[in-house]
């Protein structure tokens, strides 16, 4: 059975607007250093320019990251095995998921996202693929613990979460996340869950910056739509036209980071609450953080991960991690 309208687990306001969003963009405007979380970027327009992105040349992870699934399949069969239910986190890619779906014979298949209209039709357009597949989309915030469908419970768990959005999330942010997956796939229950993580690795800084300020000015517009998005559904009155995309390399934190800079100074509302920017003054949209394969293996020890098998590929540019969950314990 497939399920394309699916469950719908993000907290509305009598407004109809996600409580949550609101909540993130006031209080990030609020700050000295204003910054609003990557996650919002994904409504239904920025998730059509973010598979735009991925199809660009200066854009590598996609094409590393299918590369590792293409020519791997065996192996996440033999580590896998068949029979479990698929949790994606985010609506699935076009091309890497239906990869991934291929080598292991799922028994179910569950994306996760907080964009309803963009999961509703990824859900439909794989279902297309897999016509034997039950697939039950989530329409949720999956940075917390989520409450899977019925019907895949009684199914061991394999989350799927490529393309390094970890990477998006500073430190505690991310270990909070691979907390509340585990929580998700149900740790304790069915044989033990499983992960498989996309992970960027550290670069030439060039190579980096060019991924994230395209020539095209894709980027730039996927940036900028979170703007609009904030105008549309939260009232906001910001000018989109005074606002200018930038990415940066940050050493000392190992990311690539986002920014929209303010060309010159600006007032504006949202929600009915003022702000200003000064000139050369930025709202921080996005990290992207590059690890190295120690740096991504603590990581996913503190979220309670232990890492199986890791995989590059030819270029080294791009890691896919599969992890176990393990029970908690106390130290030693």
């Amino acid at each position: 059975m497939t399920n394309h309208k699916g469950l719908a687990l993000v907290d509305l306001d009598d407004d109809g607007v996600d409580r949550a969003f609101r909540r993130d963009v006031l209080e990030g405007l609020r700050q000295d250093q204003k910054a609003i979380p990557a996650r919002w970027f994904y409504d239904e327009r920025g998730s059509q320019l973010f598979e735009q992105i991925t199809q660009l040349e200066e854009y590598y992870p996609t094409r590393s990251e299918t590369e590792i699934l293409e020519a791997l399949g065996d192996r996440f069969a033999e580590l896998i095995g068949r029979g479990r239910a698929v949790v994606e986190f985010g609506s699935g890619s076009s091309v890497k998921t239906p990869l991934l779906l291929n080598a292991i014979d799922p028994a179910a298949y569950v994306p996760l996202d907080i964009s309803g209209d963009f999961l509703r039709q990824s859900a439909a357009e794989l279902s297309g693929k897999f016509p034997g597949l039950p697939v039950y989309p989530v329409e949720a915030d999956f940075m917390r613990e989520v409450t899977l469908p019925d019907e895949v419970e009684e199914h061991p768990k394999l989350g799927f979460f490529p393309g390094s959005t970890i990477g998006n999330m500073i430190a505690r942010t991310a270990v909070d996340l691979l907390r509340s997956m585990r929580a998700t796939l149900g740790h304790h229950t069915h044989g033990g869950a499983l992960l498989l993580i996309g992970m960027d690795l550290v670069k030439d800084e060039s190579t980096l910056e060019a991924a994230y300020d395209d020539a095209e000015g894709v980027t730039a517009q996927f940036n900028l739509n979170l703007v609009e998005r904030i105008n549309r559904e939260l009232g906001g009155t910001i000018p989109v036209d005074k606002l200018r995309h930038e990415a940066r390399w940050d050493d000392l934190h190992s990311r690539i980071e986002m920014h929209l800079m303010a060309s010159e100074d600006i007032a504006f509302e949202v929600s009915g609450e003022s702000f200003e920017m000064q000139q050369g003054e930025t709202i921080h949209t996005e990290n992207s953080h590059k690890f190295t394969r120690r740096s991504a293996n603590i990581l996913l020890l503190a979220g309670g991960w232990t890492p199986v098998e890791c995989w590059t590929d030819s270029g080294e540019n791009f890691s896919l991690i599969l992890a176990r969950a393990e029970n908690p314990r106390n130290a030693p």
